[in-house]
């Protein structure tokens, strides 16, 4: 496993943080998003003001990996899911432990908060890969399927 260190973003990151955005959309989705909206959108979330947090990964002082988690209130459970969103992890690095490392410090803090309920992600039906590695950290199908109504903006 790689030797990493896991910190908070900060808007030091936010031009790592935005290429590995438009990296992951080009990769996931077949997407080229908006550079410029996309580091809008990445400062926004870097200043916590929509409720969702950043943390890097550094191996040697290099970021090589990133997730954000977006919080969603249920009152079903009277607590908080918290959502994996933004998860990237530099090719050069992958297969190495950097998103368990990750996802590990994500549930640890999780697992420290009594509002959070339960973790939970989204994966393209395709990406068999991704849905391998959330499956051996525990992670399975609840039963839904996402849908979404993107607005003329």
């Amino acid at each position: 496993m790689l030797e990493i260190q896991i910190d908070y973003a900060t808007l030091e990151d936010c031009e790592i943080i935005t290429h590995f955005n438009l990296e992951l959309a080009r990769e996931t989705e077949s997407k080229n998003l908006d550079q410029k909206l996309v580091r809008t959108g990445v400062v926004e979330s870097l200043g916590d003001s929509r409720g969702c947090q950043y943390f890097v990964a550094r191996h040697q002082d290099t970021v090589v990996g990133q997730i954000m988690f977006t919080r969603e209130w249920s009152d079903w459970r009277n607590g908080e899911f918290w959502w994996f969103q933004s998860v990237y992890v530099d090719p050069a690095y992958r297969r190495q432990g950097v998103f368990k490392q990750l996802s590990d410090h994500v549930e640890k803090l999780a697992r420290s908060n009594p509002d959070v309920v339960g973790l939970r992600l989204y994966v393209e039906k395709e990406n068999d890969r991704a849905q391998s590695t959330y499956h051996q950290l525990g992670f399975g199908f609840p039963g839904y399927q996402v849908m979404e109504k993107m607005l003329d903006r």
